[in-house]
């Protein structure tokens, strides 16, 4: 099961493209309202969510969690104690982490990234302290997925899709969605 935080002012494609792309791939994801049950993306479209913060449920059935950015949906997701809770739970539990455009910031807050290569949108990098800062698209290392911004949501998603259904499986959703030449 996938969970992904959203909270009001989230960048609204960095959340839909991967949940889409990881649903065709046959993964559970259920995405979680931080601010609520409605949640306004940061372009003002409502997107109701699966359930609210306060349901989920930390453990083994927890293979990854998602943190898309946008502002101020980063600073809500950041200032949630249910999302801070997650995050460590899936860090001691060695389950994958990924967040994209300014998401990784709140990694990097918690200096998780040490050591780690990291993307994040430009003008963020000074608070993934102590990675190794990557300008590219997509970086994955260890259980950490980093996304570079809304233009890089279709390879982040086609990314987490690799990591838990398989390179096939993801390079055939990647074809059929024409995502590929």
């Amino acid at each position: 099961m996938v969970y992904v935080f959203l909270a009001d002012g989230f960048e609204d494609v960095e959340a839909i493209a991967p949940i889409d792309i990881l649903r065709r791939a046959g993964v559970n994801v259920v995405t979680v309202g931080v601010t609520g049950k409605q949640v306004i993306t940061s372009h003002n479209i409502p997107i109701t969510a699966d359930i609210t913060v306060d349901e989920i449920k930390l453990g083994d059935d927890l293979d990854m969690i998602i943190l898309p950015g946008g502002m101020p949906g980063t600073t809500n997701l950041e200032n949630s104690s249910e999302v801070q809770a997650a995050i460590d739970f899936c860090y001691e539990s060695k389950k994958f982490i990924a967040a994209i455009c300014a998401a990784p910031t709140i990694l990097g807050h918690k200096g998780l990234l040490t050591g780690i290569k990291a993307t994040c949108f430009p003008g963020c990098e000074s608070a993934l302290k102590g990675s190794a800062y990557m300008p590219k698209m997509v970086i994955h290392d260890g259980i950490f997925i980093t996304g570079k911004g809304p233009g890089a949501a279709f390879k982040f998603g086609f990314k987490l899709a690799e990591l838990l259904c398989g390179k096939e499986k993801s390079l055939a959703i990647e074809s059929n969605m024409q995502c590929r030449e």
